[in-house]
C-alpha cells in the first residue's frame, strides 16, 4: 500500500524526466487512483485483523498486496525506459554529429515511445478499475474504518517491544521450582542409568522459563560439578552433541570421528562427577536421537526434557518422571502483566485502565507467554484508546487451531507497522532452528526491497 501511495509522483516524474508523451492522460489515471486509495486504506486494519476468520477478506488482501506488486513492476518499466530513452538519445547525438541525415533514428525513438505510452496507459487503466473493485468489496465484505487515532499509536507500541523483556522476573512458579529441585536430588534412576525429569506442557505455557529459573538457582549450582543445556533442533546431530559436552567439561580436544568411542571418553569423564543436562524442546521426530544421546551418562547425571506431548519421551524412556506444567493462576498472571506493561505489581497508578487490563489477563488464559508479549506490546504505550482496542479485538476470538500460534502472538504481530510485518514474514521463509546473524537478515531484507 505505501508503494502503491508514493507512485504517483515517482512516474509523474519518470515520464517528465525521459520525455514521454500523454503525460497527461497518466496523470488523469494515477489521480483517478488516489481518489480510490483513502476508502481502502481506512478498512486496511479491520481487515487484516478478520482475516484470520473470513477467508473471503483474506483473498481481498491477497489480491489488493498483488495489486500493489502489479505497480512496483509498472514502476520499474517507466525506470528501465527512462534510461533506455536516454541512451538512444546519447546514440542519436552521436549519429547526428556523424552523418547529418541520421533523421530514421529520431523516429525510430518516436515510434517506440508512442507504443509504450500507450501500453503504460491501458495498465494504469487496469489498475484503477482494479482499484474500484476492490474498493466496492468493502462493503460486501462488512469491513469497517478503525480509529486511524488509536492505530497509529499502536504503531508506537511495537518500536521498543524486546527492551522491556526482564527474564530476572518469575512470577507463581515457586512451588514447581521446588518441586523440579525435589526431583532433581531425590534417587530416580532408573538402575545404573541417569536420573531422568520430563516436563510438558501447552506451548507458551513457560516450561523453558520454569527450567531456566532451576538451571541458574544457587542449589544446582553448588550440587553440580557440570551443567550443560542443549536447544534441541530438528536436526539434531547426536556426535555433534556428544563431542560439544565432552569439550565443555574437559580441556581435551576431541577428534575422535566415532560416537562410540566419544561416548566413552564422556562416560570415563563424568565418572564420580555430578552433572546436569538439560533437554529443551524435544519433539517427535527426536526419538532415536534422544536413546542414543543419554547412553553414555550413569548414576550422578541428571537430565532435564521438556516438550509439549508427554508421549514424546515416556515411548523412549518409560524411568522419566513426568511433570505436567499447570497454567498461570489468574492472580499470577495479571502480575506477569503488570510488570511488563506498567513496571508495577497493580493498577494502583492506572485505575482507568484495569478493566481492559483485568479482561486482557483473562485472555492470555493462564499462559505466561502471551500475558508478557502483550505486556510488553501495551508498556510503550499507556493510554485508554490504545488499550481498550487490544481488549477489544476480536482476534482473542480466534482458536490457535485457526491461526496456528497463540492469539496473543498474533495481535502483536498484528500491531506492527507495516514495513516491519514485511521483514518479520520474511524469516518465515528460513529454514526451523536456523540461527542467523543480524548483518545476514539485512542484506536479505535489503534485496527483497523491504529496506530503503
Amino acid at each position: 500500500m505505501d508503494k502503491m501511495n508514493n507512485s504517483k509522483q515517482t512516474l509523474a516524474l519518470g515520464l517528465a524526466a525521459s520525455g514521454l508523451g500523454l503525460l497527461c492522460m497518466v496523470n488523469q489515471e494515477l489521480k483517478q487512483r488516489q481518489k480510490i486509495l483513502p476508502s481502502i486504506q481506512a478498512v486496511l486494519n479491520d481487515a487484516e485483523e478478520k482475516q484470520m476468520e473470513d477467508p473471503n477478506v483474506k483473498i481481498w488482501l491477497t489480491q489488493l498486496q498483488n495489486l500493489g506488486y502489479d505497480v512496483g513492476d509498472v514502476l520499474n518499466e517507466f525506470e528501465i525506459e527512462a534510461l533506455q530513452r536516454k541512451l538512444h538519445e546519447d546514440e542519436a547525438s552521436t549519429s547526428k554529429a556523424q552523418k547529418p541525415n541520421a533523421s530514421w533514428f529520431t523516429s525510430f525513438i518516436n515510434s517506440r515511445a508512442f507504443t509504450f505510452n500507450k501500453r503504460m496507459i491501458s495498465k494504469l487503466q487496469e489498475i484503477t478499475d482494479e482499484l474500484n473493485g476492490l474498493a466496492r468489496e468493502t462493503h460486501r465484505l462488512g469491513l469497517r474504518q478503525i480509529d486511524e487515532t488509536a492505530m497509529s499509536k499502536r504503531v508506537k507500541v511495537s518500536l521498543q517491544f524486546m527492551s522491556l523483556v526482564d527474564e530476572s522476573h518469575v512470577y507463581g512458579r515457586e512451588k514447581e521450582k521446588a518441586d523440579i529441585l525435589e526431583l532433581l536430588f531425590c534417587n530416580n534412576g532408573n538402575g545404573n542409568g541417569a536420573s531422568l525429569i520430563h516436563i510438558f506442557g501447552d506451548g507458551g505455557i513457560g516450561k523453558t522459563a520454569l527450567v531456566q529459573f532451576v538451571y541458574c538457582s544457587d542449589d544446582i549450582k553448588k550440587a553440580f560439578h557440570h551443567r550443560f543445556w542443549i536447544r534441541v533442533s530438528k536436526d539434531f546431530d547426536v556426535t555433534l552433541v556428544t563431542k560439544t559436552i565432552l569439550q565443555s567439561i574437559s580441556d581435551v580436544r576431541c577428534i575422535v570421528p566415532s560416537l562410540d568411542n566419544l561416548q566413552a571418553l564422556l562416560k570415563d569423564k563424568l565418572f564420580g562427577r555430578r552433572f546436569l543436562l538439560v533437554l529443551d524442546n524435544i519433539r517427535d521426530e527426536n526419538y532415536d536421537d534422544l536413546a542414543l544421546l543419554l547412553k553414555p551418562f550413569s548414576v550422578g547425571t541428571k537430565v532435564i526434557l521438556t516438550t509439549r506431548n508427554c508421549g514424546v519421551v515416556s515411548s523412549v524412556v518409560s524411568s522419566a518422571k513426568a511433570y505436567l506444567l499447570e497454567k498461570l493462576s489468574h492472580k499470577d498472571s495479571l502480575s506477569v502483566f503488570t510488570h511488563h506493561a506498567l513496571k508495577a505489581s497493580d493498577f494502583s497508578g492506572h485505575q482507568e485502565l484495569e478493566t481492559f487490563g483485568e479482561n486482557i489477563v483473562i485472555k492470555c488464559n493462564g499462559l505466561p507467554l502471551a500475558a508478557k508479549v502483550i505486556g510488553c506490546l501495551l508498556g510503550t504505550h499507556v493510554e485508554y484508546g490504545v488499550w481498550k482496542y487490544v481488549s477489544e479485538s476480536e482476534i482473542w476470538d480466534l482458536q490457535q487451531e485457526q491461526c496456528g500460534v497463540i492469539p496473543a502472538l498474533l495481535l502483536s504481530y498484528h500491531h506492527l507497522p507495516p514495513y516491519l510485518k514485511r521483514c518479520f514474514a520474511y524469516c518465515s521463509l528460513l529454514p526451523k532452528d536456523y540461527e542467523f546473524e543480524k548483518e545476514e537478515i539485512t542484506l536479505l531484507w535489503k534485496e527483497e526491497g523491504f529496506l530503503q
